[in-house]
């Protein structure tokens, strides 16, 4: 068992002091994550990212609200019948009991007990304000809401954590009915109380300010739920931990309503590497990235390019004098291995580049320089010329790998000689269109003429290609477009305008990137699309034909 997971004891007694439960890495994606703005969680996600959080060690996973809504009520019964969980465990998220009842009565409550969940998050009202006009109730009657409900569940031997909601914004309006909360809840038995910074609208000294007087005058084991309103959620959660907190709420890749949650990653990253505490299970902090990025995916958000430990640019490195000194040593412009995490540095290549620049880039790419002061001179200068033409580097690594090798081999890499090509765009009488495209080409001594259809001027372009080669490299067959990006460049005018386009491809195993610049958009398509063919045939080990 990992030290963030939960016994499976109902005394509290024993719960709070199980040496194993010293500190809680507690996840909300699918709960508080699927509220931000484009995600839309099918019960099927929901346990693909179940399984994701759980393989990273988090130890516990908050599924959804039970009995609020059919598809969480779905999850849970799924959850239980097809997971095996190995290190988190499943968290049901409900309210307390109506003003007036009696938690054992309660369908709510009742809900939460069937949700077969061991343990159970209670959200409970701590700003008086929201008491009086949300809940429509007393101040007494809020408090004994919390007492009810906490001992009831514990007492069918759930574990119990208590969301204090608006606990910052309403410890600031009443700091000594904030605090009676905190001691109702823990004086019924739950677990750990939670200070919620629900409007995400504190800074890191107000929250550890505050995290250490609760502590001091309740004696409750405290955890922390920080939104981002205010940019400050890491820092915030970690701001509490100094405090005294043992608990942070977080969600995978700060996923959340309005701009989001504390972000799993960078708070169990700096827990981990920064503070020296162990809450994972071993091994699991180099599947990071590779987690960050799988829920990603299954969210269908592109992944954040620039995030903290996980991004593709968070250890990526442009600057030449940045490129001399990790020459030299990594370490002297990077705070961490990016391996500990599951990333890699990587070397960008732009106008900025320098000599060292270009020969880490080069070993990055498995083309050895040898230290050729003149030839990476060359290329240097070769990268600068392309890039007043528009051509950026930082994201075509495949088109850069092809200059690089042509600069050191004294040629450029060529499978086939274009003798011309043509697309034709026809807009017909019924609405609809007609692309058609033309090559002409030379490949293995042979010319070979070759017509296609395509859905775009692009798409035909590309498939007249195919008709005309996969004869002769078969390989071809295995290619696909996976992205296709345009960029009007600025300093031009209107349709005039030069236009960069940048094409992703894949063959299945690998994906690479190619970029092509011209004064239309077929034009520099079609110079993208050259280098994507090149790339994935050298890379494939076939032989140049010409």
């Amino acid at each position: 068992m990992t030290t963030t997971e939960a016994t499976e004891s109902t005394e509290p007694t024993e719960q709070r002091t199980g040496p194993v439960d010293s500190f809680h890495v507690f996840d909300t994606t699918l709960r508080d994550g699927a509220q931000r703005e484009g995600i839309n969680l099918t019960v099927a996600d929901k346990l693909t990212i179940a399984r994701h959080l759980d393989d990273f060690g988090v130890g516990f996973i908050e599924g959804g609200w039970p009995g609020a809504n059919p598809r969480d009520t779905e999850f849970f019964a799924r959850a239980r019948a097809e997971i095996d969980f190995k290190h988190a465990k499943l968290v049901a998220f409900g309210a307390t009991r109506r003003a007036g009842g009696s938690a054992a009565q309660d369908p709510q409550v009742r809900a939460l007990l069937e949700s077969g969940a061991p343990v159970i998050t209670l959200v409970a009202k701590s700003h008086d304000r929201h008491v009086e006009l949300a809940l429509r109730t007393t101040l007494d009657e809020n408090l004994e809401m919390v007492r009810d409900t906490v001992a009831h569940l514990v007492e069918q031997g759930r574990r119990v954590f208590v969301d204090c909601e608006h606990f910052f914004d309403g410890y600031r309006a009443n700091p000594e009915y904030a605090k009676s909360v905190v001691r109702a809840a823990y004086e019924a038995g739950a677990d750990v109380v939670i200070l919620c910074d629900t409007n995400g609208g504190m800074l890191p000294a107000q929250i550890s300010a505050t995290v250490a007087t609760v502590l001091a005058d309740t004696g409750a084991r405290l955890g922390i739920h920080a939104q981002d309103d205010t940019g400050c959620a890491v820092a915030n959660t970690l701001a509490a931990v100094d405090a005294g907190a043992t608990h942070v709420q977080c969600t995978a890749n700060g996923y959340g309503e309005r701009v989001g949650n504390a972000n799993l990653f960078p708070v169990v990253a700096a827990l981990e590497i920064k503070y020296g505490r162990t809450v994972l299970p071993e091994g699991a902090l180099a599947e990071m990235t590779r987690i960050s990025h799988a829920i990603a995916e299954v969210v269908n958000l592109t992944p954040s390019t620039h995030q903290p430990y996980v991004g593709v640019s968070a250890f990526a490195h442009k600057a030449g004098l940045h490129a001399s000194a990790i020459k030299v040593d990594p370490d002297l412009y990077q705070h961490i291995d990016p391996e500990r995490v599951g990333n890699t540095m990587r070397m960008l290549v732009s106008d900025m580049a320098g000599r060292a620049s270009i020969e880490l880039k080069g070993k990055e790419l498995g083309v050895d320089l040898g230290g050729d002061r003149a030839l990476i001179a060359r290329v240097v200068e070769r990268v600068k010329e392309r890039e007043l033409q528009g051509y950026t580097y930082e994201a075509a690594d495949a088109s850069f790998e092809l200059l690089l090798r042509a600069e050191v081999e004294g040629r450029a890499r060529k499978y086939f000689r274009i003798e011309s090509w043509r697309a034709i765009v026809e807009d017909r009488p019924d609405g609809t269109h007609a692309n058609e495209a033309t090559v002409k080409l030379w490949a293995k001594g042979e010319r070979i003429v070759a017509t296609a259809e395509g859905n775009g001027p692009v798409n035909a372009l590309d498939r007249a290609l195919r008709v005309a080669l996969e004869r002769f490299y078969p390989q071809l067959a295995k290619f696909e477009l996976v992205d296709y990006k345009v960029r009007i460049l600025e300093g031009t005018h209107g349709t005039e305008s030069t236009t960069r386009v940048l094409i992703a491809t894949t063959d299945g195993v690998r994906e690479w990137s190619t970029v092509g610049v011209a004064p239309n958009v077929i034009a520099a398509s079609w110079q993208a699309l050259e280098d994507a063919y090149t790339f994935g045939l050298l890379h494939a080990g076939v032989e140049p034909a010409e």
